[in-house]
């Protein structure tokens, strides 16, 4: 999701006068509570958001970010799917990234076994309270966190279910079909897309020999588009691969969501790899064809001013049709014992 998209919301509605109307469509059938969590010497600052009504114990899922600097609610994006688990007897979890809205520490300095370990002390930190049934923890998570997910499902046998959206699978692969992909988007040609090809090539073979940022400047010149800090990044990242996690998480239920327009994963290859490699019994996909990597309506973030408009005046709708009341669905069934294992 855009952040363009939430930087102007305030403004539209100031300008627009539907103050009244957005606070009502922003108002969740919710009890969020501001958490924290001490982790790798740093204090994570997180929403825990319990159903409107009840005492518990609740199931919870623990959503697991993707790429970028993103806080707890995602810019206000998660709490309609939030919003959904509650009404399914669900409370969610989400903790701020390291650097990001009172968390500290740096999330570019974190490999994707950084991630997972935080993860986990999320996952322990729930069960140490009395109003979550530690019996029925799963996890959420999109796009970058299909390198933490496996990771986590497979260190702590515990965890009931994780629901995968768009989740990438090779670091490499992934990074060359979002390339083409951006190029086809804005029409490069033969000559363009050559160059761009060139590029990428270079900048992984300086990876591959363990090249410093300044040498990586040197050697792309105007074309070297990554800061210091986003290189050290990737440098720990590049090799990431799902496969021997996913592997070791065999028996864990899995919902792969996917996206009929996603130009960031290739969903063809990232099912390809799940149904090879978990057991059907477990594994369950579920297709979104006007979806895009978002899970936003393809034609609706391809329009702006009604995304904009959308964001502020009908939240819920941001997101493709089904997409919420599926993942409630998929969450009710292992309150009575029917999910697999």
């Amino acid at each position: 999701m855009r952040r363009a998209v939430w930087s102007v919301v305030g403004v539209l509605v100031a300008a627009a006068g539907l103050g009244g109307v957005v606070v009502w469509q922003n108002t969740y059938a919710l009890r969020e509570e501001r958490v924290v969590l001490r982790h790798d010497g740093h204090q994570l600052e997180g929403v825990l958001a319990r159903p409107e009504t009840g005492h518990g114990p609740y199931g919870l899922v623990v959503f697991v970010h993707g790429d970028g600097p993103t806080d707890a609610t995602h810019d206000t994006f998660y709490r309609p799917l939030w919003e959904s688990f509650a009404r399914a007897g669900y409370a969610s979890l989400s903790f701020s990234k390291p650097g990001v809205a009172g968390s500290g520490g740096d999330w570019l300095e974190q490999s994707m076994a950084d991630r997972a370990r935080e993860t986990l002390a999320a996952v322990a930190w729930a069960r140490g309270r009395t109003d979550i049934d530690g019996r029925r923890i799963g996890l959420w998570g999109a796009s970058q966190a299909g390198w933490v997910l496996p990771k986590v499902a497979a260190a702590d046998r515990g965890i009931r279910f994780v629901i995968a959206v768009a989740p990438a699978v090779n670091w490499l692969r992934q990074g060359r079909y979002d390339l083409l992909a951006q190029l086809r988007r804005d029409g490069a040609g033969p000559r363009e897309t050559a160059r761009a090809l060139r590029r990428s090539e270079t900048t992984l073979a300086l990876l591959r020999r363990g090249a410093s940022y300044d040498e990586y400047r040197a050697t792309l010149g105007r074309d070297a588009d990554m800061t210091r800090r986003r290189w050290r990044f990737v440098t720990r990242n590049y090799t990431a691969d799902a496969v021997t996690d996913l592997r070791a998480m065999r028996g864990t239920p899995v919902l792969l969501v996917l996206a009929g327009h996603d130009v960031h994963v290739d969903a063809a290859e990232t099912e390809t790899v799940y149904r090879g490699v978990l057991p059907s019994s477990t594994l369950e996909v579920a297709h979104y064809p006007g979806a895009a990597h978002s899970l936003v309506d393809h034609d609706l973030e391809s329009r702006e001013p009604l995304l904009t408009a959308t964001a502020i005046l009908l939240p819920r709708r941001l997101y493709t049709d089904g997409f919420l009341a599926d993942r409630a669905r998929y969450v009710r069934r292992f309150d009575s014992g029917s999910g697999t294992r």
